[in-house]
């Protein structure tokens, strides 16, 4: 596979993409993947030249040609297309949008589960919706780079980043949720990338009766927090071990690891 030195992509990060992941020879949440991925498209005037069902279709060949059955993390990158000259304006693209599928066998270190992550807050913030929209699953993911770097500096593996209102909205790369008395808490959503696996625990939470709430937070309420963790299509829940100076307590019994334990045998029927 080669992409030209002239494409949207590398040029600009002109484009959008999701990440599905392969287990057990099935598609996690394929359909929700490719909405996505078409919602995305359509926010920047970007047309997909196939449709949602013949899309999976090439997906599942991808897979197949490569021989994978399960643990194989998958990107999907939709481009504009090629240039007729490193300029920004979509009226100088000369091909239809450039499609990549990189199926990738990968499987998160299990150690992860019971260490957890440490979390920094940073000064870089999930920007308004009409600056650069943090709702937009973009190839332009500059602000997330400059986040997670200021993270590691500060010896963190992930950011944790505010809104513009000062409310906390996410992570760097992952969906953020925190629990306060059995009640699971995660933003509304206003300044995110619509997670599929955030949306699916919000679910999971709802089917088994635990109390789970939408809204706008500060910091205050994450460090008075009992449990926090982070969700992503390839690590599905991680639990967090510390935020600033603040240190939290992972044990089996914990909500975080019931949720987990629920969403793999959520996935494990598909």
């Amino acid at each position: 596979a080669k992409i030209s030195v002239f494409d949207s992509g590398f040029l600009l990060g002109d484009g959008c993409w999701t990440g599905i992941r392969l287990h057990n020879n099935k598609l996690l949440y394929l359909n929700e993947h490719i909405k996505r991925l078409f919602d995305d498209a359509k926010a920047i005037s970007l047309k997909i030249p196939y449709n949602k069902k013949l899309l999976g279709e090439v997906i599942y060949k991808t897979i197949k040609k490569n021989n994978m059955e399960t643990d194989v993390h998958i990107r999907i990158i939709i481009s504009r297309g090629i240039k007729s000259t490193p300029y920004q304006d979509p009226g100088f693209t000369i091909s239809p949008p450039t499609i990549v599928i990189i199926p990738e066998y990968k499987k998160p270190d299990q150690k992860i589960y019971a260490r957890g992550l440490t979390l920094k807050t940073v000064n870089i913030i999930r920007g308004p919706h009409n600056v650069q929209d943090p709702r937009i699953n973009s190839l332009s993911k500059l602000n997330c780079i400059l986040a997670c770097i200021e993270a590691k500096k500060k010896r963190a593996d992930e950011a944790l980043m505010f809104d513009i209102n000062g409310n906390i909205a996410t992570n760097n790369s992952t969906h953020f949720f925190f629990i306060k008395n059995k009640t699971v808490y995660t933003s509304n959503g206003e300044f995110c990338v619509r997670g599929i696996t955030r949306k699916n625990i919000i679910d999971i939470c709802i089917k088994n009766s635990i109390k789970v709430k939408e809204k706008k937070f500060k910091l205050k309420e994450v460090l008075d927090a009992d449990e926090a963790f982070v969700t992503g299509t390839f690590a599905n829940i991680i639990p967090v071990r510390k935020i600033n100076n603040k240190r939290f307590i992972i044990k089996k019994s914990n909500i975080s690891m019931k949720l987990r334990r629920l969403f793999l045998e959520e996935i494990n029927k598909f």
